[in-house]
């Protein structure tokens, strides 16, 4: 599986490109700046078929309804993230940004287990975070794109509306079930490991020596 990633918006949301088959690509999280991630897709030349979601806070979503024109392809998005994505550009404002509101259309919804589209993902639900919160998982590369649960020597943020610090602590666990030797792309900063991170992200030890 190739992978790349794109830095996007005020936030520096990370988008991602991941394939096997350049024609059927798949785009993880579009955040923000359209035109600038037209561009970078053109080059890659790659050919998004889908666009997933790994929640819906405004950062993540903010190019979807841009890369939908584009590229005519669906959006997925698991149905607890439905109210967030609705509210996306009013969630924006508050903060003081502005984004394009994603499709009135609803997104195809996630759940846990084998996704049919992209380079063979498996779907992880893991809330706490934001309702509905997922992550995309791949056995054979080791790889899995974990939005806001897991960043290199950090965790999601558990202080804003919809989060839950008890479901993020037990998401946390349930992607350290996953080999340690597993690739991190997460929402914001590099890309890490779940080694790397066991042993030096505090939360992470914090949390997972007290369940164990």
């Amino acid at each position: 599986m190739k992978v790349a990633s794109l830095a996007l918006g005020p936030l520096q949301t990370n988008a991602y490109l991941a394939w096997d088959d350049p024609e059927r690509a798949v785009l993880i999280d579009p955040g923000d700046e359209p035109k600038r991630l037209h561009a970078w897709i053109n080059d890659l030349a790659v050919r998004p078929r889908a666009i997933l979601l790994t929640h819906a806070h405004f950062d993540h979503v903010g190019a979807v309804a841009a890369a939908v024109r584009e590229y005519a392809a669906p959006v997925y998005l698991h149905p607890l993230a439905l109210p967030v994505y609705r509210r996306a550009e009013e969630a924006a404002r508050n903060w003081g940004f502005q984004i394009e509101a994603p499709p009135a259309a609803d997104p195809l919804p996630l759940a846990e287990g084998n996704l049919a589209v992209g380079p063979g993902f498996t779907v992880l639900h893991l809330p706490g975070h934001c309702p509905g919160h997922v992550a995309f998982y791949s056995r054979e590369a080791g790889a899995a794109f974990a939005g806001d649960v897991l960043f290199a020597g950090g965790v999601g943020r558990w202080d804003i509306p919809g989060a839950n610090k008890e479901q993020l602590e037990a998401s946390i666990r349930k992607l350290f079930g996953l080999p340690a030797q597993t690739t991190i792309y997460p929402g914001h900063g590099p890309a890490t490991t779940l080694a790397a991170e066991k042993s030096g992200n505090r939360y992470v030890r914090a949390w997972l020596e007290a369940s164990s």
